[in-house]
This record gives structure tokens, sequence and C-alpha cells, in this order.
């Protein structure tokens, strides 16, 4: 098979949304079309039965929650598909944003009763800003929720989107019979017998058969016939252009629990969602059928192994094919390294490749070259843009609980942050240590994986922050940045990076800082463009 046909049959795309929609339950479904597991395991009320396939670390199991992004690919009629799961807990979301770097679609699970929740904004915010094609599943039609069209509506108004169905319940809640799939014209009745991997599906290419009526009844018959000629004349016909440029969204029903509406979900997402997309770099645009290799790192898992203190850095390929053993530049440390077994993720296993294509996801095993955010060639220096570190929202000083272990506890905070779950910065005034993280079940997370990763006890005490802002002076050798520098000189702490970094104790400090140092810029992400 030729090149351009493997960048052809690849689809990456996220699933986006907040906790408890269903979103883990609808990616083990996919892979279960995929075939590429059994029995896939719900997850429940926290006590997880099977244990879901994307949730691997032990704290996850405790939670019932995914904290780490995990890559999951499988085949489906000729395509080959990797989900990027992202983890939708609050307190996860820069590892969220981060993937979103990474994938060329998404797909927005909402919950028909909660309808929009605030998380999912934020995430399709930056969606939006990226310009994302995004397809909108609506779930748990089994559950009673919100009017179809209500939901519809609040999906426009609260997220900014422009949609057109592309199936349509026929009922909801405890009177759902089934879906209507506008895309293929076929109805798929509702069982409710969620052991039935697959629902029958008849073809009805004419909504006006009075066959319909024996089926579903005659009064749901004529409300579905009423509800379909509505939305002809309230949304847009479907165009695969505008749904590619980001500008139109398509919606589907359906209940992952109960396998109903997953494959209509994934039969048209094969047909319409993007093969892999041009990314820019700081130098030009890549695309991906150029021959030469490029790829970022977007992740970093540590101690997938305890045993073993292996890491895996997660590349999303971008262009041209990454081969085994084959050195390539690691660009911001200017070296060329090659990687002997790199992995592909394959449902619940992982094996060694010998190549992958652009909108692959490889995992490189990792002695502590890799930061997020870099970037890999085959000799040419660039560096792909769009990763940001965000402003933490808590802050915490961090005292080492065991003194005989404080080179344990310095390694272990190293390799946590290059994982980026939280933010390192030291004070200038003092040296101690300060751990900036975006939500507070972070803390709980760095604490446990230092205690049975490292072997190192950490104790936290509050430090009175409200922001890190990135400081860029527009002279750094003229005495207002000096003024700047003496006066908040408890605040003033350096990042991971050696970058200076004001900590500021609350949004008035920022504006005074604004008001009497004009020439000191504040940035809240580490990416000062």
């Amino acid at each position: 098979m030729g090149f351009n046909e493997e960048i052809n049959k690849r689809r990456t795309f996220g699933i986006i949304s907040h906790p408890d929609a269903g979103k883990t339950t609808l990616t083990e479904k996919l892979l279960l079309f995929g075939g590429a597991i059994q029995e896939a395991g719900a997850v429940k009320s926290n006590k997880i039965k099977k244990g879901a396939t994307s949730d691997f670390m032990e704290i996850e199991r405790q939670r019932g929650i995914s904290v780490a992004t995990s890559v999951l690919a499988f085949n489906y009629k000729d395509k080959k598909i990797n989900i990027l799961d992202t983890p939708g807990h609050k307190d996860f979301a820069e590892d969220t944003f981060r993937t979103l770097t990474a994938v060329d679609s998404v797909i927005v699970v909402i919950d028909v009763a909660k309808g929009v929740e605030e998380q999912t904004e934020k995430l399709v915010e930056v969606c939006r800003m990226r310009s994302i094609p995004m397809i909108v599943f609506i779930n748990k039609l089994d559950r009673e929720g919100k009017d179809a069209f209500d939901l519809m509506d609040e999906v426009e108004q609260k997220l900014g989107l422009t949609v057109t169905p592309l199936s349509f319940p026929i009922g909801m809640g405890y009177d759902f019979q089934g879906i209507y799939n506008i895309w293929e014209k076929n109805i798929n009745l509702f069982s409710g017998d969620s052991r039935k991997n697959i629902e029958e599906t008849i073809a009805f290419n004419d909504i006006e058969n009075p066959e319909l009526d024996k089926i579903i009844g005659a009064k749901p018959a004529q409300k579905l016939r009423e509800e379909l000629e509505l939305i002809t004349e309230v949304y847009p016909p479907f165009d695969r252009q505008q749904y590619l440029d980001a500008k139109l969204q398509p919606v589907f029903f359906g209940s992952a629990l109960n396998n109903f509406g997953v494959r209509e979900l994934l039969d048209c997402f094969i047909e319409i969602a993007p093969t892999p997309r041009p990314k820019d770099s700081d130098t030009r645009l890549v695309k991906p059928d150029e021959n030469k290799f490029s790829g970022f790192v977007f992740k970093i898992h540590a101690n997938m192994d305890p045993k073993h203190r292996d890491r895996l850095a997660f590349v999303k390929i971008v262009s041209g094919t990454f081969e085994r053993n084959k050195p390539y530049l690691h660009v911001r440390h200017n070296k060329n390294l090659k990687f002997s077994s790199p992995n592909a993720f394959f449902a619940e296993k992982k094996e060694v490749v010998d190549v992958s294509y652009p909108g692959d996801i490889v995992g490189l095993h990792d002695t502590g070259n890799f930061k997020i955010g870099d970037t890999l060639t085959e000799g040419e220096q660039m560096s792909f843009k769009g990763i940001p570190s965000f402003s933490p929202e808590h802050f915490r000083y961090i005292n080492n609980a065991d003194p005989m272990k404080a080179k344990q506890l310095e390694k272990g905070i190293d390799q946590l942050m290059d994982e980026g779950v939280a933010q390192l910065f030291t004070l200038e005034m003092n040296n101690r240590k300060v751990i900036g993280t975006v939500g507070a079940l972070q803390y709980e997370v760095i604490q446990y994986r230092l205690e049975h990763e490292y072997g190192a006890k950490c104790t936290y005490e509050n430090f009175p922050a409200y922001k890190a802002c990135w400081v860029k002076p527009d002279d750094p050798k003229n005495e207002e940045f000096a003024e700047f520098s003496r006066i908040k000189q408890k605040f003033m702490a350096k990042d991971k990076h050696g970058q200076l970094v004001f900590l500021a104790d609350s949004e008035f400090s920022i504006q005074m800082v604004h008001q009497k140092y004009p020439s000191v810029k504040l940035f809240y992400t580490s990416e000062m463009d």
C-alpha cells in the first residue's frame, strides 16, 4: 500500500466531555465495534466491574475517572482509527488541552439530562480556536432528559456551534424507541438489551411508508415525520466541507451504555472525518504527505511499569514515516536519537512497530530527553507550535517529609513535572519550591505517585498566590524592571525552563503592575508569542 493511501486510511480524534457524560463508555463501545475488545467494561458508580480498558493507573481504578490520557487504536472497515481518550475531570484539563494539539477532529459527548456543562464549554472553546472539526454525540437517550430540539439549541447557544442532526431519536427516556438515521435513511430500533452487541436495522428510504406506523406506532410515526420535516426547515443540510472547516457540526443521538447509535456515529465518522491535517511550526506549515518525518511530543507518561522506571513519550506523527532504529533530530537538544522499540497502541496492547505514518501516535521509551512540546525531525530545524503551559490556579509549597530521601524526592518531582502533571516554581529569594496545578486533585496524585513510584514522602503548605504570570520586560536593563523586581521580590520565581514568573497574590496586584510598570509584560501562558 502506498504512502498516501496509508495517510488517507487514518482518522485520529479525541473524545471530549464533562465528567460522567459517558466518554469512557463511548470509547469502549467504539473499540468493541473495531473488534478490539470482546466485552466492554462500563464505568459505573466508581466500583469498576471489568475496569475500563483505557484507565490503567492505580489511582484511576480507585477513583473511576480517567486521569491519564490514553491512546487506543483499532481497524474498522479499511480504516485505521486512533482515539485519544482525554480525562474529563476538570483538574486534568491541561492534559486534555495538550491532547487536543494532537487530534485531527473531535467527538463531543453531551449528557441528555444535564445538557451542556461547564467543562464541555471550555474544551469546545479550545477546539473552536484551533478550528478542529467536531461531531456532537448526545448520550444516554434511554434516560429522561431534555427535548432533542432544546438540546440542539443549547449546543448552538452555549458552545457557539452551528449544528445539523444526522440522526434523530424516536421518543426519549421512558418512551425511547430507537433512532432514525438521517445520514443513511434507516431506522434502528432499541430493544433496551445492552447484551446484544449490534442492534438490527430496518432500512426506510421513504419516511411516508405505512410500515413505519406498524413498527413504532401511528402516533410516534406521525411525530417523527413532523420532526424530520422541521429539521429540514430549521437546520442547514450537511455539507462535508463546512464540517471540515469547523463551520458546521453534525449531531448524533444514542446511548453508549446500551451500545445504541454508536455504529451510526462510527460509520458516518469514518466517511466524513478528516485524514491527518497539516500543522504549523515556527518556520512553516508542515503537510502530512511530505516525505521527511516530523512529529512532536504531546504527552509523557512516567513509570508505565513501576518496576522498570520507564517513561514513554507520546509522539504524534505529522509528516513522513517514522522508522524504527533510524536516527532523528531532537530539535531542542540539537542531537540525534534513535529508537529501537517504538510502541504502537492497539486496543489494550502495546506492540513494537517498524513503521508508523502521519496521524499515528508512537510511544518512545525515554530516559529523560523529552519534555512536552519537543519536536523530532529528519534534520530540519523547526518546532511545532501551540502546546502551552497554562497558568496554574492552585499553589502550595512542597516540603520533604523524609530527609533521608531528598534525592528521590527531587528526581520524582523533576520527572512528574516533565510529564506535565503540574508546574514547579523556584522562589528567587530563598529557593523554596512551589508547585502550581490547574486542579487541586493533582496534589493528591503527586503525593501518591511520589510515595509509590519514587519512595519519597512530601507535605504541602499553602502559598498565597492567585495566578502565575510569565514576565517579559521590554528591556531587562531598564530602571522600571529593576524596581518591579525589587518590590515584588517575594513573589518572583523561575519556572522549570528558567523563565521568570511573577506569582501574583491577587487580580488587583496584577492590575497594579500593568499601571505602575507598563514596560513589564505579563502572560498567563508560557508560550509568549
